[in-house]
């Protein structure tokens, strides 16, 4: 394989966007947690993303594609590969009751727009701090309600980088799961999304009722990935926590957040093995006591050789 010096000089050459060297990845994550990656590009538009994706499966390089990082705990490792973030594809196209938006598309911002212009359909998604891709991807949700709502269809750019559309049925939604969990290949490049015309007021009371409803109840100051773990069938996940005794325990500069015990928050100097340790810990507590198995809804990342 090339090095990496090899690499990051091509990818810079190739014109495609932003290309940087050992980027730490705790500047990319709502953990604020992470150790650098070896080369991070930011594709400026679809025919650069292309070009990135080339270029990098060419040359057999291990990569990972990211919006905001808002459910990935990357390890404190360098990652040996290329981060290719998605956040400069994010055009929002509204046409009346139709929107469509790309991957990089930010979901808070996108559900006060929303609103604005008088269409329901994203108000759980007012608190969630990712994009569309992610929330397409893992079929996020609040409030009883989940992207696949609202979804009418999403193009992807496929492992032969051409780009195909996938409708409902073929997204295979499931609570907090889609078909893309199957094909890491694959990248999401836009979402359309099919609304419901409302006053916008009503939707602006709803996001703004939320919005209290989350400041009260959330660590929304700390960083975190949100909900940690997916709620069991017959529990909520948090309940679990307070019942083995861990809500607001702390392993170093992470903590099970005294607000919400379904959080873990890095208090401003916490490690990535802080974290996971205290994941674990939660895991083995609640599987010790009860007997259940709680699953991560947070995606571990470059934790394979530690």
């Amino acid at each position: 394989m090339m090095n990496m010096t090899t690499i990051y000089n091509e990818l810079l050459a190739l014109d495609i966007g932003e290309v940087i060297q050992d980027e730490p990845m705790y500047k990319h994550t709502t953990y604020k947690v992470g150790g650098p990656a070896r080369i991070f590009c930011e594709p400026r538009g679809i025919d650069e993303l292309k070009k990135a994706l080339s270029f990098i499966r060419n040359h057999q390089l291990k990569y990972m594609v990211l919006g905001k990082g808002s459910d990935l705990l990357f390890s404190d490792s360098v990652f040996e590969g290329v981060i290719v973030s998605l956040n400069a594809l994010n055009k929002v196209h509204y046409n009346g009751n139709i929107i469509k938006a790309q991957s990089g598309a930010s979901l808070i911002a996108l559900a006060y727009q929303s609103a604005k212009v008088g269409l329901s359909g994203f108000e759980f998604m007012g608190g969630i701090p990712g994009t569309i891709g992610g929330a397409l991807y893992m079929n996020a949700g609040a409030y009883k309600y989940c992207i696949a709502d609202v979804f009418e269809s999403c193009q992807i750019l496929d492992e032969n980088n051409e780009i195909i559309t996938l409708n409902k049925e073929q997204m295979q939604f499931d609570y907090r799961h889609s078909i893309l969990q199957s094909h890491p290949e694959w990248v999401i490049i836009e979402g359309t999304f099919k609304m419901n015309v409302k006053d916008p007021n009503e939707i602006r009371a709803v996001l703004d009722k939320r919005k209290e409803r989350r400041m009260s109840s959330q660590p929304w100051n700390f960083a975190s990935a949100g909900s940690v773990f997916r709620n069991p069938a017959n529990k909520a996940a948090w309940q679990y926590v307070d019942e083995v005794g861990l809500r607001g325990y702390e392993i170093g500069g992470a903590q099970v957040s005294p607000k919400h015990s379904n959080f873990i928050v890095n208090n401003g100097y916490a490690s990535a093995k802080d974290v996971l340790d205290l994941i674990h810990l939660v895991e083995k507590s609640v599987k010790d006591k009860f007997g259940v198995e709680l699953k991560k809804e947070v995606i571990l990342v470059n934790w394979e050789n530690l």
